[in-house]
């Protein structure tokens, strides 16, 4: 079946011929058996060289699949390979999701799976259109592109430099080597830091990338550039993915991080190791309150700094008697809108998860976040968790949140 292929070196080669029966046509019977696509075979084929040569870093290899009269293709995949060279590949597969015959042309609609070595408990994965040509009874690749709406990655930008931490890797284009090994000093304390805060099973490790503008985050993210251009990081994954759920990575702005101080970049590279840490818990019933406000309420736990610093935005609205009536939802946490409302959310939820922490407990905290994302709906997940760990209803944690506020703020 053409959507069951997987081209890989570490995949397991099928012979060709595997499988093939003899059928006698007699008048009253038929097959529902499709019919083997030829083409398809051949395909995987030249995936599973291009995908070989990553892992043995075989330049050659890696073009000798390229169509030889494609000088400009040849020319672009020879960059992109040597770009690639320090990124410490660990897999490399494409599994092909169909075959497709446009004028004498196969087009392959794939997914690209990789691993990092020694930090990607699952791959990445990515959708990729890969365009061949048949000379010589050979298949050869005309053109690679992403598939509608999928991102670039990072060794598409330029050349990667890699710094490996003591539980880090970063991964940057087109950035100071110094400024790469002060990101992976920081990552190195905020893995602990969330360890200590996150019980539990994770990677204990993260892979930071870090692109050479907010244009090229934006496209490492497959969105628009302009709804990040003031969010100093962002956190890609799958929620609620169990262990083949595909790896967790940390997107830096290069331009916002930049113009953080050294508290400000701990906290964000804290925050964001939060969500990798809690990927697996974190679920469609969890709200963004719980999950930004626990990231937050890890990033400035044990920090000198009072609540009136941490929370200026909602401090100035609470002295003005703007006090919020409900919890922030969902949609008060979006990118590119009012960055001071934006600001007020981020806040409010850090002290939601405050005021769980300091009341009831760190370790009802950690149990209503488990709780919640345990749930398959939305809809009661939070007055359950809140019911069942703290015995509270959500009216009632509103009404203390509220004071909580006046107290912290007022």
């Amino acid at each position: 079946m053409a959507g069951q292929g997987r081209a890989a070196r570490t995949a397991a080669r099928r012979t060709a011929g595997l499988g093939l029966a003899v059928m006698l046509l007699l008048p009253a019977c038929t097959s529902d058996t499709a019919p083997v696509d030829p083409t398809a075979d051949a395909v995987r084929r030249t995936l599973d060289a291009r995908a070989d040569a990553v892992v043995r870093h075989d330049r050659d290899a890696w073009l000798a699949v390229l169509d030889p009269g494609a000088t400009a293709l040849r020319e672009a995949q020879g960059t992109e390979f040597d770009n690639l060279g320090d990124v410490p590949v660990g897999s490399w597969e494409y599994r092909v999701e169909g075959v497709r015959h446009q004028d004498g042309r196969a087009v392959a609609d794939t997914e690209l799976r990789y691993r990092i070595d020694g930090y990607d408990p699952a791959p990445v994965v990515a959708s990729r259109i890969v365009e061949l040509t048949e000379r010589d009874g050979r298949w050869y690749i005309t053109a690679d592109r992403p598939g509608s709406g999928a991102p670039q990655q990072l060794w598409q930008q330029g050349d990667v430099e890699a710094v490996r931490g003591a539980r880090s890797l970063v991964l940057g284009v087109g950035q100071d080597p110094e400024r790469l090994r002060d990101l992976a000093r920081a990552a190195d304390l905020a893995v602990p830091a969330v360890g200590d805060a996150w019980p539990g099973e994770w990677a204990g490790r993260v892979v930071v990338l870090v692109p050479p503008s907010l244009e090229d985050m934006g496209r490492l993210l497959g969105a628009p550039a302009a709804g990040y251009r003031g969010i100093a990081a962002v956190t890609t994954g799958e929620s609620g993915g169990g262990p083949d759920a595909p790896a967790d990575r940390v997107v830096v702005n290069p331009e916002a991080y930049g113009l953080l101080g050294a508290f400000g970049q701990d906290v964000v590279l804290t925050h964001e190791t939060v969500h990798v840490a809690t990927r697996a818990h974190t679920s469609a019933a969890t709200p963004m309150w719980l999950s930004e406000g626990f990231a937050d309420w890890v990033a400035y736990r044990g920090s000198a700094r009072g609540a009136e610093e941490i929370a200026p935005e909602l401090r100035d609205a609470v002295r003005a008697g703007d006090l919020p009536a409900t919890l922030p939802d969902d949609g008060a946490f979006s990118f590119g809108g009012d960055a001071e409302a934006l600001a007020r959310a981020y806040e409010g939820a850090w002290l939601a998860c405050e005021l769980i922490a300091e009341r009831w407990g760190e370790e009802r905290l950690t149990d209503v976040y488990r709780t919640v994302g345990e749930a398959e709906h939305r809809d009661g997940a939070v007055e359950h968790a809140l019911a069942r760990e703290l015995g509270v209803t959500v009216e009632d944690f509103t009404a203390q949140w509220r004071d909580h506020l006046r107290e912290r703020l007022g």
